[in-house]
C-alpha cells in the first residue's frame, strides 16, 4: 500500500497553516522480515500485539505512547483500532507466545534440576 497524503492549505487569521491528513491504513503494516510478520506500527518495530498486550493490562493510549515515546498518539489509536479489528486473532497470537515463554520457562527448570 503506498502511503497516501492529502495536503491543502487552510487560512486562518491571514495566515496560511499547512495541514497535512494522513491516511490511517497506511499506519499499520507488515513486513516478513520484522517480527515473522505480524502488523507492526509503519516505520517502526513496535508490533501491534505488543500495543494490545499493553491496553489489556489497563494502559491508555496516552500512556502507551507516554511509555514508547517515539510513538505518536495517532499510533497507539491505529494499533489498537487494529487490534479490535482482529481481536481473535491477536489474542490467539498472545496466548501463543505466552504458551511458549511456559514451555520454554519449564524446560529450563527441567535441564536445570538435572
Amino acid at each position: 500500500m503506498n502511503i497516501i497524503e492529502i495536503i491543502f492549505s487552510v487560512r486562518h487569521l491571514g495566515e496560511q497553516v499547512l495541514a497535512t491528513i494522513t491516511d490511517i491504513g497506511t499506519l499499520i503494516n507488515h513486513h516478513s522480515g520484522i517480527h515473522g510478520g505480524c502488523p507492526i506500527i509503519a516505520g517502526t518495530g513496535v508490533t501491534v500485539r505488543r500495543i494490545a498486550i499493553w491496553y489489556k493490562q489497563g494502559y491508555s493510549a496516552e500512556e502507551i505512547a507516554d511509555q514508547i515515546s517515539h510513538l505518536t498518539l495517532a499510533q497507539v489509536y491505529a494499533a489498537l483500532a487494529y487490534y479490535h479489528a482482529n481481536r481473535d486473532q491477536i489474542d490467539a497470537d498472545i496466548a501463543a507466545e505466552e504458551a511458549e515463554g511456559d514451555r520454554l520457562e519449564k524446560l529450563h527448570k527441567t535441564q536445570k534440576l538435572s
